[in-house]
């Protein structure tokens, strides 16, 4: 299943340098505008408590999934990336040949969407259109395969969702 998702994904690339270069700017680069994008939403909060309760979240969860929980499974779990198993010279280069599962970038960027989830869910669509879109466009590139996205996007929600029933709440606005 995993190799027919990827193999659907990836055939596309190759056969239009436009499309190629799409890709390669959502799965590189999308990510420093959605951080930028989520710094300027936290930061535009009125309240001082706010901006340290929706910093505070955010951190706690992108360190908590991406830099726990996904390190724990990538330590454990040695999956490699689809260019190593078949063979083939990516779009784009990868942290760690040897270490596709689970995405740490779909950890981070899914985690990034949860707090802004609950400091404005107009704009949480977007991040978490983002995300998907960049874990997409990384299948596409070669660097990993679906289950590798969708692992991430898993650990980056639940880590969000837990570090939200951690921290006291507080009232948004």
């Amino acid at each position: 299943m995993n190799l027919y998702f990827f193999n659907l994904i990836h055939s596309l690339a190759g056969k239009w340098w436009i499309l190629d270069l799409i890709a390669i700017f959502f799965a590189k680069y999308l990510g420093y505008f959605l951080i930028l994008a989520a710094l300027i939403l936290i930061l535009k909060e009125k309240k001082t408590q706010n901006k340290i309760y929706f910093l505070s979240f955010t951190i706690l969860s992108l360190i908590l999934s991406r830099g726990i929980i996904a390190e724990i499974i990538k330590f454990f779990i040695h999956n490699p990336r689809p260019f190593s198993v078949l063979n083939f010279k990516p779009l784009i280069e990868a942290n760690g040949v040897d270490m596709a599962l689970p995405s740490g970038h779909a950890a981070f960027y899914f985690a990034l969407a949860l707090p802004i989830f609950f400091l404005d869910k107009n704009a949480s669509y977007w991040f978490f259109g983002g995300a998907a879109i960049m874990g997409i466009a990384r299948i596409f590139t070669g660097v990993h395969w679906p289950g590798d996205i969708l692992a991430g996007a898993i650990i980056g929600v639940l880590s969000g969702l837990l570090i939200g029933k951690i921290l006291p709440e507080v009232e948004v606005g």
